[in-house]
């Protein structure tokens, strides 16, 4: 089913080298080749999760690229290469440090990888993924940015930390940007078919949403040091998974929007249907006029950030 399937992963920190081992252990794909500034560290991560993947028989081999001529013919590529937000720098530092990493990452994508579908998981997200858009010249199909799947699982854990039932059965919605300016849909989220509003009250619903909205930031004040990295992992994993074995299955993600929703040139999350050749499909669900307002803020929070690469002239002189 997924023979001589191939994914590259760029950037093989935390977040990069759990989405490698996550998919190693699934044996979703045949080879998964890390790409990292870290050569010798990658190399040991590796032979750790090649020897992982032996130990329960998963025929997943994985490698590591040198340099990014090596990263050939993959199927997906994930990249989570970027810097994190270090003390004493603003968001527009931030954003021009890692769309200058993504740009670079995305040119030798396109060069050696052409025909691969690009996951984006390098922050600020939605910024990042309309950079890797804009770069790759590829079909807007083709270069999705993983955060919906991330933030729905939030909310449905914070539903079942709440309630005391439910794991398993709990179907959280989120679409938007990621980040403070999310739009969780508690309208769209149920507990085995039941609206959530039928089993919490409209301050419990608030209360998780907010939770929702600083889900990373929780996890943030505990680690100090880091951010997390086991979920939004598992996201990313299960998106190549989506895509690798053709499900159609439906999840939210950031995508490129022309003229969904009444967006353009904008990217947001959004449900889409996942398959072989990427977003294949955009779902355009009915908001209620509270849900559009936080929607429009997510979006144009994203067009800041857009509207700041452009006037940095960063697309100019391709």
């Amino acid at each position: 089913m997924s023979k001589g399937k191939r994914v590259g992963i760029v950037g093989a920190g935390n977040v990069g080298a759990t989405v490698a081992y996550s998919l190693a252990m699934l044996g979703t794909c045949h080879e998964i080749i890390l790409r990292d500034n870290k050569i010798e560290v990658a190399k040991g991560k590796a032979l750790d999760m090649s020897q992982a993947a032996a130990a329960v028989r998963s025929h997943t081999v994985v490698t590591v690229a040198e340099d990014m001529s090596q990263l050939t013919d993959c199927d997906v590529v994930v990249v989570t290469a970027g810097s994190p937000r270090l003390p004493g720098m603003s968001r527009d530092d931030l954003l021009m440090i890692n769309a200058k990493i993504t740009k670079e990452v995305i040119h030798g994508i396109a060069k050696y990888s052409p025909n691969a579908i690009i996951i984006m998981v390098s922050n600020p997200l939605d910024a990042m993924t309309y950079v890797a858009l804009k770069e790759s010249g590829f079909d807007r199909s083709r270069v999705i940015g993983m955060a919906g799947i991330l933030d729905s699982s939030r909310m449905a854990a914070f539903i079942q930390e709440k309630l005391g039932y439910g794991g398993g059965q709990i179907r959280a919605s989120v679409m938007g940007g990621h980040g403070d300016d999310m739009v969780p849909l508690p309208r769209y989220s149920t507990v085995a078919g039941v609206p959530l509003s039928d089993v919490l009250t409209d301050d419990e619903i608030n209360e998780i949403v907010h939770r929702t909205r600083h889900g990373g930031a929780e996890i943030v004040g505990y680690l100090k040091t880091g951010s997390a990295y086991y979920a939004p992992a598992k996201s990313t994993a299960i998106m190549v998974e989506a895509i690798l074995k053709d499900t159609k299955q439906i999840h939210p993600c950031a995508v490129y929007l022309d003229g969904e929703y009444g967006y353009n040139d904008v990217v947001s999350g959004v449900p889409v249907m996942l398959g072989a050749n990427g977003a294949e499909k955009i779902i355009e669900v009915t908001l209620d006029d509270k849900e559009k307002d936080m929607f429009k803020n997510s979006c144009d929070s994203v067009q800041e950030l857009i509207d700041s690469l452009n006037n940095n002239k960063f697309f100019e002189g391709e």
